[in-house]
């Protein structure tokens, strides 16, 4: 009997799964920094950022909402932090405020980071023809929905040559930029958003 290999997407609410999740990212996480980054400045990130208590708290976090995209009979392979909230950070506020449809968003608190995304490297080929990435950036779309968000805006690193290709085939459009320290470097990322209806 051949396998069934249909990609399913499911909210985590159940903290006991925060430590599959978290070696997800821990896998995930070092293939999407700069050349540049260090070890030390990479494994501090994880360890601040992406550790087993850090996706629990995610996980029981009313604004947060940490989604896994698995195959029916495999752990998981991909993930997804939402962050259902106006943004704090100054520069990301005026840059969707100033985004078409942003303004009204911030408005009626209606705007949704998708804070993180990431597919384990050996399964970002096609399975039955659907691709777990499309099929986990599918469900944080309407995750966002389900949430009543009318605008959805992500971080991408300024030098991530790939993933921006792949989000702006996504529909988002870069409407500025932010810094972020990771354990003492600043890097930089794009913030690009979209509607969450195309």
């Amino acid at each position: 009997m051949t396998p069934d290999s249909t990609i399913v997407v499911e909210t985590v609410t159940d903290p006991s799964l925060a430590e599959a999740v978290a070696d997800v990212a821990a896998i995930t996480f070092p293939l999407a920094c700069p050349p540049h980054s260090t070890p030390e400045n990479i494994a501090a990130h994880i360890a601040q950022q992406l550790s087993a208590e850090r996706f629990a708290e995610y996980i029981t976090d009313p604004v947060k909402q940490v989604l896994v995209a698995r195959t029916r009979d495999a752990a998981i392979i991909g993930y997804s932090l939402l962050a259902h909230e106006v943004p704090t950070i100054d520069a990301v506020h005026a840059a969707v405020l100033a985004a078409p449809g942003g303004a009204d968003a911030i408005a009626a608190d209606t705007v949704t980071e998708i804070s993180k995304m990431y597919v384990l490297p050996d399964h970002h080929a096609a399975h039955n023809q659907q691709r777990p990435a499309h099929v986990l950036m599918a469900a944080a779309i309407d995750a966002a929905a389900d949430r009543g968000s009318t605008y959805i805006w992500l971080g991408v690193h300024s030098g991530n040559e790939r993933a921006k290709k792949y989000y702006t085939k996504m529909g988002f459009t870069q409407i500025g930029t932010k810094s972020f320290n990771m354990n003492g470097a600043i890097e930089h990322d794009f913030v690009l958003g979209r509607s969450v209806q195309p």
